[in-house]
């Protein structure tokens, strides 16, 4: 192994030019040698839950295996709130669920730990996937989704994805979100890592922004019922053990707030802020899987927990920057990757597991560019794609343009420094085709859910995702939530949790959902800060 070429040394080397070729490459052991989710050093067996004696990340099962924030003592006085559908989460798939479950009649309550829209779907990039190609079909789009995935998954899950795409865009449409467009006024595809044919439609390279940007618009201007800043702590159950509501923690005025509902719907995200593996993210603030952690404590099956997507194309430099992401549509549009050496080293179009692990691999051997301060990357070939695409940059990637001058560099005619960002949360809960889990009145959506990536996500399949899952499980809720009174609720389940973790002889001290990562100062509920044994003391 040598020492990765310094980034001086390495940027006065580099030339942009049309082609380069890609020499043979051996991808034999590849993800087994380099990837993440393969490092056994990093995975446990959890010890107690529904999911007791599975392998877990080991960040992943502390978070799993924590006690509860709260207990019946805090819960007194509480203001209680009555709804039809909780729905936890403001992201795209937490609206998605809300517009559908109002339209089908019902009253509805979004719940968010930050503002509405705060979520990973402003994050995504790349577009949707669709098939709508004259060569291409909804059973080549299955076919990609299941040989990408290298471990078995839902293939019920995958079959109503695929074949819910045309409606989902449609109805993306109506609610007045944009795409790309050709000449003729048709949509625009581009190929994604992976595919056999382009089936991702897109705007710019912001397409979950203004997916965003088009489902807020929505719910505001109907009778959703939005309370923001308020973080989910727990879940609320009755005698027979369904999901009748949450505990709410507001962090304007650090009080609980009580919701009764006949479904809660849980569209929390992904888990990106615990920096798995110590790697930057390219995830939202409040991506901390507190999702995981409410649907395990009431007793939901979990899945592939073990896996973790890393997109290959985080930038590296600057430091205060790194994780950001850099869409996969500037691959999809030609750009090349390259080592310190100005050598191509992948097939830049490969599933985004491999692609990433062979970044790593490059920096691991020493072919990597060293920017120092332990940041070190590949380049990605920005100003070869200008040369070969003159005006791309403006045309179809402007927030690159404007991350780049965050940066001070012009990807027009400077190589950004990229290497992997944690991205994607591949498991999670498992559900049905309408978004139910194995706990009745409690469904789950989006990047919390599992069963759909396996070990590894195709670009686009996560907002087609959110937005069929989401939709379905907002017209399920609101036809076969119970129209009987409310029931009795509590929090008993916490009861099993203690006496579980005590019986497994294990740390009481760990409080979850961690709500947001240590380095946020933020004041909340936790016993970390003390804010209502103080003021109880007054």
């Amino acid at each position: 192994m040598t020492n990765n070429i310094s980034y001086q040394e390495a940027f006065a080397s580099y030339e942009a030019v049309s082609e380069r070729p890609l020499p043979e490459v051996n991808y034999e052991g590849l993800l087994e040698k380099y990837h993440p989710d393969y490092f056994k050093d990093a995975c446990v067996q959890l010890k107690i839950g529904p999911n007791k004696g599975d392998i877990c990340h080991i960040q992943l099962a502390e978070m799993l295996q924590a006690d509860a924030r709260i207990d019946e003592a805090d819960l007194a006085g509480a203001q209680v709130i009555e709804t039809d559908i909780l729905i936890i989460g403001g992201g795209g798939a937490g609206c998605a669920a809300a517009l559908t479950a109002a339209e089908s009649g019902a009253r509805v309550l979004i719940a968010t730990k930050l503002r509405l829209g705060d979520s990973n779907t402003v994050m995504a990039e790349g577009g949707v996937q669709v098939s709508i190609e004259k060569d291409d079909t909804p059973q080549q789009h299955y076919d990609d989704t299941l040989r990408s995935a290298d471990r078995p998954v839902d293939k019920e899950l995958v079959a109503e994805m695929v074949m819910s795409a045309p409606d989902v865009i449609r109805w993306l449409i109506q609610q007045g979100m944009q795409f790309d467009l050709d000449e003729y006024g048709d949509l625009l595809t581009r190929k994604a890592g992976g595919t056999t044919a382009p089936r991702v439609v897109y705007f710019k390279d912001y397409t979950g922004l203004e997916m965003m940007r088009v489902l807020k618009e929505a719910v505001r201007s109907t009778e959703i019922e939005v309370l923001d800043y308020v973080p989910t702590v727990e879940l609320l159950s009755d005698e027979d053990g369904h999901c009748t509501g949450a505990v709410l923690s507001s962090l304007e005025d650090n009080r609980y707030k009580l919701v009764k509902a006949k479904s809660v719907i849980i569209a929390t995200g992904g888990i990106g802020r615990l920096h798995l593996n110590g790697f930057p993210t390219s995830n939202h603030f409040g991506a901390t899987g507190d999702g995981l952690v409410l649907a395990y404590r009431l007793g939901a099956k979990l899945r592939d927990l073990d896996s973790f997507q890393y997109h290959p194309s985080g930038l590296a430099y600057p430091q205060h920057l790194s994780g950001t992401l850099i869409t996969e549509g500037v691959r999809s549009a030609g750009a090349y990757l390259l080592n310190a050496r100005g050598e191509r080293f992948v097939d830049e179009l490969l599933p985004r597991d491999k692609v990433a692990a062979a970044i790593m691999r490059e920096c691991v051997e020493g072919r990597g560019v060293d920017a120092g301060n332990g940041i070190k990357g590949i380049w990605i070939d920005t100003p070869g794609l200008e040369l070969n695409n003159p005006g791309i940059f403006n045309a179809r990637f402007p927030k690159l343009i404007k991350i780049g001058k965050k940066s001070g560099i012009d990807p027009r005619t400077q190589p950004l420094l990229i290497y992997p960002t944690l991205h994607y949360q591949n498991g999670g809960v498992i559900i049905d085709k309408h978004g139910q889990t194995n706990i009745p009145g409690l469904y789950c959506v989006g990047e919390v859910s599992g069963g759909i990536h396996g070990r590894n996500r195709l670009m686009g399949n996560s907002l087609l995702e959110i937005i069929s899952f989401g939709r379905r499980a907002g017209i399920h809720a609101a036809k076969y939530s119970p129209r009987k009174p409310f029931r009795k609720i509590s929090i008993e389940h916490l009861s099993r949790l203690r006496r579980e973790l005590m019986l497994a002889d294990m740390p009481m001290d760990s409080k979850g959902p961690i709500l947001f990562p240590a380095y946020a100062k933020f004041e909340t509920d936790s016993d970390y800060s003390g804010l209502h044994k103080n003021k109880k003391s007054k």
